[in-house]
């Protein structure tokens, strides 16, 4: 893939993450690091505290290189990585301890937001 439809592809997969975080969690979700800056900026901001959004709109895919590079830009947030094939469901990688600190800001959302 060239490095331009590559990139207009995460683009786009992050956009769809955002739309995918708003449906759920009913919270305003964007791009992030397009919008807002920063290499250590999350591509999808969401109001949802505590959680560092990164989105992997690939075929390939490695969960560890991926939440590795999440974990070093989210600082004190839940690094929480979100990958998708063509023609295939949204799934989530997180470091299993990472769950309990994950739950807790996704209650209080969802308990907002129901």
């Amino acid at each position: 893939m060239s490095g331009r439809r590559s990139k207009r592809k995460g683009a786009e997969g992050e956009r769809e993450l955002a739309r995918e975080i708003s449906r759920l969690f009913g919270v305003e979700a964007c791009r992030g690091r397009q919008y807002h800056g920063g290499s250590d900026s999350p591509d999808v901001r969401a109001a949802i505290p505590g959680v560092h959004w990164e989105s992997k709109r690939a075929e390939r895919f490695n969960a560890y290189d991926a939440l590795q590079q999440a974990q070093s830009d989210a600082g004190e947030s839940v690094p929480v990585v979100a990958h998708r094939r063509n023609s295939r469901p949204w799934i989530v990688c997180l470091y299993l301890d990472d769950l309990p600190r994950l739950a807790v800001p996704l209650y209080l959302t969802l308990s907002e937001n129901a």
